[in-house]
């Protein structure tokens, strides 16, 4: 059967369920480990999360991609739901009759303007010149309700902003309650401090159960606990199911993405429940290896499958040309462009790159983000602004990421200037093979793992993270003698193992000794008979 039954498509080793917590797009890695699964012959269907509440799906190479609707109605803690009666007795309840209250009111005021347009047009047509009588009259006094309802409406809104405020999960009551859930859950303290990993269970565990997979790779902390309940229920069944997890991040050293005290204990608690129940385990680099092998006391180091761009990858579009991205700044051939592409985050440190503008007069500053339009983006260039360099500054969108490498090559210079955390020091992120492909110098702050790569290769130069004059110096130095720097690519191997085609034997490795059973197809043979069946018996 298809994807729509419980075996794997006919021709296939077997169907491989992916799962990830976002809506697929923008997410290089999981597309790439999709297409190349199927390429290898697995039968994949890559699970992501709908981003406006409705299903999707479409086709990813020779995977199927479908997307889920996730209400989140978890997410939101009991006190979300409460009034402040104590502290703020005057403020909307938090049941959205706000946003209700003052709309109203906006079509209130709209419809008394145009009122007022329409009496005042009247007057002028009978030649008194200014309304009069008892219209008017009435048209005043009710602009002056109008007025006196606003004022009212925004009170009461600034009192439930300021509720909302006082009530953040980060006092001294609220570690108190983390540290007591703990004491008396120990791991299975999450399901108290972040309850809200219940609704990707519940979106995802029972269309997970449908497909009855042979293979799921769960990506990242909070799809491992999805994937590990949906293998326990299959061998309740007498179906084995064999779990890779695939752990992009080091999760202790991630900046909480919530502003609660419970969030981060609350996922760590979770993903230490459901690790062991992975098979397999896979990561981005061979330093958070290390780090989850101590974390998790795993029997084996996780393979490594870097980050690292498909260079023989068929484009999604053909037809599609790939955009040039100095003529998207509006500059010629001979302007130097640093370029950076990627997450825009103030830990990304891109605000040293605008800092710098005044010390490179003719530099130019191309920022290829995932949101052009954030506030953070926004501030960027206020402050671009205000050392007069505003014309300099380019925010450009994110590309396809089959054109990532081809559209970067337009540049002169790739930076990484990324902050100390835990998991900037342990890996090479995905941007660094992208500019590596791209032949670009580049100048990366001296975060572990990526300085000593660049110092080691000579392909860049590293400065100090935040320090604009060094930054300054590191773009001079790569400025003034580029050639240098890229001779460094032609060293032998090199970009080739920074390849995707490369990872992609680690990954089908992974799989093919979970499902020793089914050994990738030798080009021009028939797979065996069977071949395709899900039916795995537990203990096979």
């Amino acid at each position: 059967m298809g994807s729509d039954g419980t075996t794997a498509a006919a021709g296939t080793r077997g169907r491989v369920v992916m799962l990830v917590d976002n809506g697929v797009d923008g997410d290089s890695r999981v597309q790439k480990a999709a297409r190349s699964a199927a390429e290898a012959g697995w039968e994949v269907i890559l699970l992501g999360r709908a981003p406006v509440g409705q299903s999707r799906t479409w086709q990813l190479g020779g995977a199927e991609v479908r997307l889920v609707p996730m209400p989140e109605p978890l997410a939101k803690r009991r006190h979300e739901f409460r009034r402040a009666w104590l502290h703020r007795p005057l403020a909307y309840p938090p049941s959205g009759i706000a946003a209700h209250r003052t709309q109203a009111i906006k079509a209130w005021r709209a419809d008394l303007r145009v009122r007022r347009a329409a009496l005042t047009a009247a007057a002028r047509e009978a030649g008194s010149g200014q309304p009069a009588g008892l219209p008017w009259q009435a048209l005043r006094a009710e602009e002056k309700l109008a007025g006196l309802a606003r004022r009212w409406v925004s009170f009461r809104n600034r009192q439930l902003t300021q509720a909302r405020r006082g009530r953040k999960l980060d006092g001294p009551w609220d570690r108190a309650y983390t540290l007591f859930w703990q004491k008396l859950r120990g791991d299975g303290a999450w399901r108290r401090l972040e309850p809200g990993l219940w609704d990707y269970e519940l979106a995802y565990g029972p269309v997970l159960d449908e497909l009855a997979p042979d293979l799921i790779h769960a990506n990242d902390f909070r799809m491992i606990g999805v994937g590990a309940r949906a293998k326990l229920r299959a061998a309740v069944k007498g179906r084995r199911i064999a779990l890779v997890w695939d752990a992009h991040e080091y999760l202790p050293g991630v900046q909480p993405w919530r502003d609660n005290a419970r969030w981060l204990p609350g996922n760590i608690a979770h993903e230490r429940e459901y690790v062991p129940h992975a098979d397999a385990t896979m990561t981005v680099s061979g330093g958070l290896a290390d780090l989850l092998q101590r974390e998790h006391g795993l029997a084996e180091r996780p393979a490594v499958v870097l980050n690292a761009p498909a260079v023989d990858e068929l484009p999604t579009d053909p037809t599609a040309p790939v955009p040039d991205i100095r003529a998207l700044c509006g500059i010629g051939p001979e302007t130097p462009l640093l370029v950076y592409s990627g997450v825009a985050a103030a830990k990304r440190g891109l605000g040293v790159m605008v800092e710098a503008l005044p010390e490179l007069p003719a530099a130019h500053v191309a920022f290829v983000v995932n949101k052009p339009d954030s506030a953070y983006v926004k501030g960027l260039l206020t402050r671009a602004g205000e050392l007069g360099v505003a014309d300099r500054v380019h925010v450009l969108p994110y590309v396809p990421h089959d054109q990532v490498v081809p559209f970067l090559s337009g540049a002169q210079v790739g930076v990484i200037p990324i902050q100390h955390w835990p998991n900037h020091e342990i890996a090479l992120i995905t941007k660094f093979f992208e500019y590596s492909h791209a032949r670009l110098p580049l100048v990366v702050s001296d975060v572990r793992t990526m300085a000593e790569t660049v110092r080691e290769t000579g392909q860049g130069e590293v400065f100090r993270a935040e320090d604009v004059a060094d930054f300054v110096r590191a773009v001079r130095a790569v400025l003034v003698d580029p050639t240098r720097y890229r001779a460094a690519y032609e060293r032998p191997g090199l970009l080739a193992q920074w390849t995707w085609e490369a990872q992609a034997e680690v990954l089908d490795g992974v799989y093919s000794r979970l499902l020793p059973d089914r050994p990738r197809p030798t080009p021009g043979v028939a797979p065996a008979p069977g071949v395709a069946s899900s039916s795995v018996g537990v203990g096979a």
